[in-house]
């Protein structure tokens, strides 16, 4: 089982205690302060898939869509 520890060092980017992955789909959120938390958001930042509630989700979306800039600068792909 992969660790927070883990989660978070293979982050492209972490907002308030969430880090976020590039994956295939889009980017993987995972709440480091709650473990059992995590979605998952298209390239544009809509929501995919999630066990987050609706709260939450929208803090999610809201840290994507201002801080993905800082996922491109490290060379990323456009979202």
């Amino acid at each position: 089982m992969i660790s927070v520890q883990e989660i978070a060092d293979q982050a492209d980017m972490i907002v308030s205690g969430y880090a976020f992955t590039k994956c295939d789909l889009g980017t993987r959120v995972f709440n480091l302060n709650r473990p059992g938390r995590a979605a998952v958001l298209s390239r544009n930042g809509e929501m995919l898939e999630t066990n987050m509630d609706e709260i939450e989700l929208s803090l999610v979306e809201n840290y994507f869509r201002k801080n993905k800039k800082f996922m491109e600068d490290q060379g990323a792909e456009v979202l």
